[in-house]
């Protein structure tokens, strides 16, 4: 146990752990989830898929007339084994009193699972991943802790949306592909492979991050100079190359990328072919048609009882409301939710020329994967993704932009100088300092106030004053009272209380008072070990660099 609280990686995995623990409210976060829930549960028990008094405001009419959701199998299929799980573990007799309550035995067991799981694996990816690029270790577990702490990232670690396990199933397929590009491990790429395709699955614009991962390949290849192994290697079977020595030719350098391809081609596609296929087994199952797409079906449906929807819904946003709202507002802007973006700008800026190869193209790609995401959603009826915090279409592509300005701005510093080493720190203490906020009410807190407080309205702005009102007992001040504001009873008591489950405990007030003590002691344990873990990693890493130091004097 302790090499083990020397070793980076672990430390990293504990503090990702703890700090998935920490954030929990014991709620899913969002009724998308909840729907989602239902659907892994309808699987194995004789419930449906959608409650019937939850139409029309949810659900689609499929075959058979039976009432299913409109998502993707994704995240029910995640949540499908603990699921199970968490149904026995609430039919226990010690929870005979608190059954059917809020928060439910249920719902907090699969959100601690479920998150916590996502964050432990997404840390020793993207530690891993980072490192391949070249970092080194203290700059990896730097990204790693930008990714955790200072991107939205923290806030979907939260309220368990499908954002963090696209982000992950993502970094898997960019982490695992790159490998095998490195190594040639068809271990690597089958796994890589996988991850995009299990990604499908999950919502089907991921095939955005299909094709992001294969620009990462492509420029990677493109960028850096082909290994003289290979060049000798392959020009052995191409006796006019060999004989005129010219190993360097572009002839010979795009026979080396199409034979890459080609492999990538034979293990790759019939893996996409397989989830593609799984897909539209399971539209067929629902809706009988393997061509549709479930967006197709919510439309008809909508329609169906809405005559009056416009003709292009739900597409009917301008394009440019769409593509610059993302961008520019004040309720929805990712540099607001995710101001690393801007570090980002400057490093590249400053010091592009200075990159790796492999980190230019991946830097190329996910800025790509961004932009093909706002463009997309642009035209779309919600495009701000409506209840959540900031634009969830786009947040996950904003993190893979966002995070590894942090490892590079330390590989850097010095030729980026003292001035743009302190804006890039004060970049990283706002972004702590929002995400942290993010988690401090339930997300619908601001949106249900823009009722009253028109439009636009500075969300993250909104929130610190909410946290401070809240926090002097002055919430009445800022329009968080019921009779200003309208929604139900649920909702007033989730958004008036701390986001942290013994505070949502205490605050449903069905829960004995001994065990909202027990809960409270609980988490104050877990902040507290989740401090002295970072403190640790803080430790570890200094005395890394100082080794690393002294072999570099010496």
């Amino acid at each position: 146990m302790t090499r083990r609280l020397r070793d980076p990686l672990f430390l990293l995995c504990l503090v990702a752990a703890l700090l998935a623990i920490v954030v929990q409210s014991g709620e899913l976060g969002t009724a998308d989830t909840m729907h989602r829930l239902q659907t892994a549960h309808s699987w194995w028990t004789d419930e449906p898929a959608v409650l019937p008094n939850e139409y029309p405001e949810f659900g689609i009419h499929g075959r058979g007339g039976k009432l299913y959701d409109w998502y993707g199998v994704g995240q029910p299929l995640l949540m499908l084994p603990v699921e199970i799980i968490g149904t026995y573990v609430e039919d226990l007799p010690i929870f005979d009193s608190y059954r059917d309550t809020d928060p439910t035995v249920r719902n907090i067991f699969v959100v601690y699972t479920v998150n916590t799981f996502l964050s432990i694996v997404t840390a020793i990816v993207c530690f891993r991943f980072l490192g391949e690029l070249g970092f080194t270790v203290n700059q990896s577990a730097a990204g790693v802790l930008a990714l955790l702490f200072c991107t939205t990232h923290l806030h979907y670690t939260q309220n368990m949306m499908e954002n963090n396990y696209i982000f992950l199933l993502t970094l898997a397929g960019f982490r695992y592909q790159y490998q095998w590009l490195r190594t040639s491990s068809q271990r690597a790429l089958l796994i890589g492979s996988a991850a995009f395709g299990l990604n499908l699955l999950t919502r089907l614009t991921t095939g955005l991050d299909l094709i992001a991962g294969d620009i990462f390949l492509l420029l990677v290849s493109w960028f850096e100079p082909i290994p003289s192994r290979s060049l000798q290697s392959l020009s052995s079977g191409v006796p006019q190359l060999r004989s005129s020595g010219n190993f360097g030719s572009a002839a010979l350098r795009g026979r080396i990328l199409w034979q890459r391809f080609l492999t990538y081609a034979k293990t790759a596609a019939p893996i996409y072919l397989v989830f593609i296929a799984l897909d539209r087994w399971y539209q067929w199952y629902r809706f009988g048609s393997i061509f549709s797409t479930y967006v197709r079906q919510f439309t008809i449906e909508r329609k169906m009882l809405d005559p009056t929807l416009p003709a292009k819904y739900p597409w009917e946003t301008p394009f440019h409301v769409g593509f610059f709202g993302a961008l520019f507002t004040l309720e929805k802007s990712i540099f607001l939710f995710d101001p690393l973006l801007l570090l980002t700008i400057i490093v590249i800026a400053l010091a592009w020329k200075r990159f790796r190869p492999d980190v230019r193209a991946y830097l190329i790609a996910t800025v790509f994967l961004l932009f093909a995401y706002i463009c997309f959603y642009a035209r779309y009826t919600v495009w701000s993704g409506d209840f959540a915090w900031g634009d969830r279409y786009v947040s996950t592509a904003a993190q893979f932009v966002a995070f590894i300005s942090v490892p590079l701005l330390l590989r850097y510093r010095a030729q980026l100088g003292a001035a743009v080493w302190i804006t890039g720190m004060a970049l990283v203490a706002i972004s702590a300092a929002i995400q942290l906020a993010s988690l401090a009410f339930w997300l619908p807190l601001e949106i249900y106030q823009m009722d009253t407080l028109g439009h636009p309205t500075f969300v993250v702005w909104l929130r610190f004053k909410n946290i401070v009102a809240f926090a002097f007992g002055k919430m009445h001040a800022w329009g968080l009272t019921n009779d200003s504001m309208t929604y139900d009873p649920w909702d007033y008591v989730h958004i008036t209380c701390w986001n942290f489950i013994p505070f949502l405990l205490r605050r449903v007030g069905v829960a004995p008072v001994w065990v909202v003590r027990i809960v409270l002691a609980l988490w104050s344990a877990a902040v507290s070990a989740l401090i002295a873990a970072l403190l640790q990693l803080r430790h570890v890493l200094r005395m890394s660099a100082e080794v690393r130091t002294s072999h570099s004097l010496s």
